[in-house]
């Protein structure tokens, strides 16, 4: 089957030499891919260019991605293809910055505009932050017949409350199941379908082999 794994963060950039990118390595994403390819498919990797997981990425396909426009242009590029599946396992990031201020002479905050680099002489800087479109609601649009599976990594709240947050995410985006991990899950992942099923798997091995089946489904 054709696969797309995304993995690892995306960033923003405050000027030319800073950013605002989520921690992630990109290593569950790259060992899915290597997984699916042992397994005979033919996988695309979109990866995060500061993913700093170093291991073998033995996808057919290796692409690197920066920002969120990024990522999003990367995946419309390829939705002209036959597209089996879709693990979307990146860490999108939530923000963008929008207009940066800092205080002039007077001490009165001023916009700033169109610096390469922001100098700390500036002071005290104030970041307007503006919500980030997510991907995973755009997905089914570009791939209409595609098996889509999400990611949600929640780090408040009980396991509960996450599996409820996976199952909203396969409501509102009309995917076909969501990976939920992170503090709240706690050990493990939580693989919640469209069909309002959920299964617990204890590590990566069986979380990887319960996605293959789920695609052959």
């Amino acid at each position: 089957m054709n696969c797309i794994v995304t993995a690892g963060p995306t960033y923003e950039p405050l000027d030319e030499v800073r950013r605002l990118t989520n921690f992630s390595t990109g290593r569950l994403g790259t060992e899915l891919a290597n997984y699916l390819a042992a397994r005979g498919h033919k996988v695309i990797l979109l990866i995060g260019e500061t993913a700093t997981y170093s291991g073998e990425r033995r996808a057919a396909r290796v692409e690197i991605f920066t920002t969120t426009a990024d990522l999003r242009a990367k995946l419309k590029a390829v939705s002209s293809r036959k597209v089996d599946a879709i693990f979307h396992a990146a860490a999108v990031g939530d923000f963008t910055f929008g207009r940066i201020f800092a205080p002039d002479a007077a001490n009165k905050l001023v916009e700033l505009k169109g610096a390469k680099k922001i100098p700390t002489s500036a002071g005290k800087l104030l970041a307007e932050l503006l919500p980030m479109p997510k991907i995973i609601s755009e997905l089914r649009g570009w791939f209409p017949k595609t098996k889509i599976v999400g990611w949600k990594f929640e780090a408040d709240g009980k396991r509960a409350d996450a599996i409820a947050a996976a199952q909203k995410q396969v409501a509102e985006c009309s995917t076909d199941a969501c990976v939920v991990n992170g503090p709240a899950y706690g050990e493990g992942f939580g693989l919640a379908t469209a069909k309002g099923e959920t299964a617990h798997l204890p590590n990566p091995p069986v979380l990887f082999d319960a996605l293959e089946k789920f695609i052959h489904k």
